[in-house]
This record gives C-alpha cells, sequence and structure tokens, in this order.
C-alpha cells in the first residue's frame, strides 16, 4: 500500500510542476467546444439540442489524448520495470497512477464543465447531472484506457491504436452520461441513468486494475 501511496504522490506533485500534459486536455475541450457554436451556428435551440452529446464526446476525446501519457514516462526511466519486479500489487499501482492521472487530467474538465455548458446554452437545473455524470463516468474512462495504454507502452502510434482499441467499450458510458444529462434538461428521471454509470464505475475498479497489471507486465516481457 505504502508504495501506491507514494507513487499516487509523487504523479499529482509532477503534475503539479509540469502542468503542461495535464493542462493539455483541458486547453483541447475548451477550445473545441467554443468551435461548436461557430461551427453549428449561434442558434440557442440548436446549441441545447447538441449541448449534452457536444459536452460528453469532448470529454472522452479529452481523456483518450492523455492516456498514452499513463505510462510512457515510467518505461522510458525505468521505473515502470521496478515497479514491476518491487513485489508490490500491481493493481493497487495501478489504481494510484490512474487516480493520479484522473486526479490531474479529468478533475479539471469536471469543474469547468458547468460555466462552458452554459455557453451552449444547457439548462441550469441540468448542470448538476452534467457534473455527477462526469464525476462517474470519467474514472471508468480513465481505467478502461488504462488497459490500452498499458498493452501499448512503446508504440509509435500509441495514442491511435489506444483510441481503435478502446473506443468501443467507452460507448456504454457515453450513451448513459449523455442520456442522464438530457433527461435532467427534459425533466425525466436521471437515477437509471447515473446508477449504470455507478455499476460502470464499480466493474472498472474491480476489473480494470487487474488487467492493466497482466498488460503492463507482458509488454515489458
Amino acid at each position: 500500500m505504502h508504495v501506491a501511496r507514494a507513487v499516487l504522490g509523487r504523479d499529482l506533485r509532477q503534475a503539479w510542476r509540469t502542468p503542461g500534459d495535464s493542462l493539455l486536455a483541458v486547453l483541447f475541450f475548451v477550445t473545441a467546444l467554443t468551435l461548436f457554436p461557430l461551427g453549428v451556428g449561434p442558434s440557442p435551440d440548436v446549441l441545447a439540442r447538441i449541448a449534452s452529446g457536444t459536452l460528453w464526446v469532448l470529454a472522452l476525446l479529452s481523456v483518450l489524448l492523455t492516456l498514452d501519457q499513463l505510462w510512457q514516462e515510467d518505461a522510458r526511466d525505468g521505473s515502470l520495470d521496478l515497479l514491476i519486479v518491487s513485489g508490490a500489487p500491481l493493481t493497487l499501482t495501478v489504481l494510484a497512477k490512474t487516480a493520479a492521472h484522473w486526479i490531474s487530467s479529468c478533475l479539471p474538465l469536471i469543474v469547468l464543465s458547468p460555466v462552458l455548458a452554459l455557453l451552449l446554452n444547457l439548462r441550469p437545473d441540468a448542470l448538476p447531472v452534467l457534473v455527477i455524470s462526469l464525476a462517474l463516468g470519467t474514472p471508468s474512462l480513465a481505467l478502461i484506457g488504462g488497459i490500452g495504454a498499458a498493452l501499448l507502452i512503446g508504440s509509435r502510434r500509441g495514442g491511435v491504436l489506444i483510441a481503435l482499441l478502446v473506443l468501443p467499450l467507452y460507448v456504454p458510458i457515453l450513451i448513459f452520461g449523455v442520456g442522464a444529462v438530457e433527461a435532467a434538461a427534459n425533466g425525466l428521471p436521471v437515477r437509471p441513468h447515473l446508477l449504470l454509470l455507478g455499476a460502470i464505475l464499480l466493474g472498472s475498479l474491480a476489473l480494470a486494475p487487474i488487467a492493466s497489471a497482466a498488460a503492463l507486465r507482458v509488454s515489458q516481457e
């Protein structure tokens, strides 16, 4: 457990000292979102209709954009080999790395999302549901994406290959995330969508670290 805590603290300190990689996802999210009103027109009705899908797709792409950084630095400086042979549970190390990645890359998106959602004319009463759905969905995106990142360490086109590998697995999260926000905007029950997102998160927490740890061992052999 102390190894996992040390990895979490080290990664958060690195993210704080060199925020460029973490801000990449935020900058992409903000820039791409501000382009949508220019592309589809300033009509409030049109923007409100596409708001939930646009916010969730951009959040998904922002997570994808940073996934190839998850293990690359550790593989490059040799610390990944040390973590694998240290005898510490690799699944806990995976959880710690993913948690640090989520805090540094995804949490800022969630904090900014209500403000950016107003640019797309999303109904104010749907904003809390947007935040809750992203808080439940983005950890699953990071955990599932971490499997692809672990499998493709050192690949020359890792970012593209990770996207091809994990995008099909992201579909249920996207459907339920968008469904929750749309339901809130239309005054419908959101609980079923959020419960399904929570179930996916619990399943991802239970299975994804095991799969990522196995992928790391295979990729480093």
